[in-house]
């Protein structure tokens, strides 16, 4: 049987040989707190110099010692009389976040840098060190749901090698796996942009929001897995990946390099993500091989995760800063403005949509897959709207901000 009470008879704790620095002051510990404060615990032992370290310890703990003359090795040496509290080991302490019965690790607007890398709900020493977090308020990064989505996030993790059956057999037109390659390309660029965005802004939150710590950490994890699939399908009949071209670039660094946390994950999970959703869904009902449609399932499923922490971050945001919509609104207009001399999406990417679209090479079916593209733009559009208006947008202005969107999806 397992014993977890201190070792008391008739009322004396008898430490043995045991001395303070052996970890006596553990058994010492326990036996106080089965004492109201005021009350006398009688301690004995023979480890050397155990008076001494007794003093020490019960000084810095707040408890009162009277010394005893031993009348033989094994008697009573010495009665501690119990404090206020055993909490003296934490002088100065504060605890990172209040934690009570109605409000448990409460998360705070504004923890201070000297909380650090304490978990929220500790007790924080006097004396540690301050750590720089540049995103340490609550209003800028918070989403009560994130700690839900980061759960939903942990537990929707997929393994590349087992949820895709790389060994399906197929055999494409070689204009077909072209097109499929060109587009896997585009894909693998775009989702390095979305892995790096969360990543740069991931080591500047406070500690003190682990949960949108942890949520971000996920989409990065996602996207990794996302190049790894997009990559594989790309070079799984052809040696060589697609055209990059400038324009894509181009509208890609305006996205990595937005500084300002709250405009990055507007312009990357709302806009971006939010119109990759449409695109994922047309690879998956055109895609010509069922690895293809695979992938684009599956990452369609992360994507969706991600769009909904941005839109709980930002419609959270909103509510508490009247500024915010027209920050959004400043950020579209300035990305506009700065990419409008370049091509936007790709003729390479956009050809190779149509040809996903067409399903085989003829005349009508060439139109058809051209109806069919641009009917996926008219999606997204209808998308970014939506997702406008539910941040406070007019239907006017999400109309007008949802056409000055990049036309390089992303």
């Amino acid at each position: 049987m397992t014993h977890w009470s201190a070792p008391l008879a008739a009322g004396v704790l008898d430490l043995k040989e045991l001395g303070m620095d052996q970890g006596a002051h553990l058994l010492v510990r326990q036996g106080l707190n089965q004492l109201a404060v005021g009350g006398e615990l009688a301690v004995q032992g023979t480890a050397p110099e155990l008076a001494l370290h007794l003093r020490a310890w019960c000084r810095y703990h707040g408890h009162d010692l009277k010394l005893l003359e031993p009348s033989t090795a094994r008697s009573a040496i010495a009665i501690i009389t119990r404090g206020p509290a055993d909490t003296q080991r934490w002088h100065g302490a504060e605890r990172a976040g209040q934690s009570d019965a109605l409000v448990p690790n409460a998360v705070y607007d504004r923890p201070p840098p000297r909380w650090g890398l304490a978990p929220r709900g500790a007790m924080v020493e006097a004396g540690a060190p301050e750590f720089s977090f540049p995103l340490s308020d609550k209003n800028m990064l918070w989403a009560d749901e994130a700690g839900r989505l980061y759960l939903e996030g942990a537990a929707a993790q997929w393994d590349p090698e087992t949820a895709v059956d790389w060994q399906a057999s197929f055999n494409l037109a070689d204009v077909v796996e072209d097109a499929v390659v060109q587009v896997m390309t585009f894909l693998v660029e775009n989702e390095t942009a979305a892995l790096l965005v969360p990543a740069r802004f991931l080591a500047q939150i406070h500690p003190h929001f682990r949960e949108v710590m942890q949520l971000l950490a996920i989409q990065a994890a996602d996207e990794a897995r996302h190049l790894e699939v997009f990559t594989r399908r790309a070079q799984l009949k052809r040696s060589q990946l697609g055209l990059s071209t400038a324009g894509g670039q181009a509208s890609l660094q305006t996205l990595v390099e937005e500084p300002d946390f709250a405009l990055a994950m507007f312009l990357l999970s709302v806009l971006g993500e939010g119109t990759f959703l449409a695109l994922l869904a047309f690879l998956h009902k055109y895609a010509p091989d069922p690895i293809t449609a695979t992938i684009c399932k599956l990452a369609a499923q992360d994507e969706a995760r991600h769009v909904a922490f941005g839109m709980a971050h930002l419609q959270r945001h909103a509510t508490l800063d009247p500024t915010l919509c027209a920050r959004l609104a400043a950020a579209i207009e300035r990305r506009h403005a700065a990419l409008q001399h370049t091509a936007g999406l790709n003729n390479e990417v956009f050809d190779a949509l149509v040809i996903l679209g067409a399903g085989e090479l003829n005349p009508q079916a060439i139109a058809r897959g051209h109806m069919r593209v641009m009917e996926l733009q008219q999606q997204m559009d209808a998308g970014r709207r939506q997702r406008l208006i539910r941040l406070g947008f007019s239907s006017d202005d999400a109309m007008r901000l949802s056409a000055l969107h990049t036309r390089n999806f992303m």
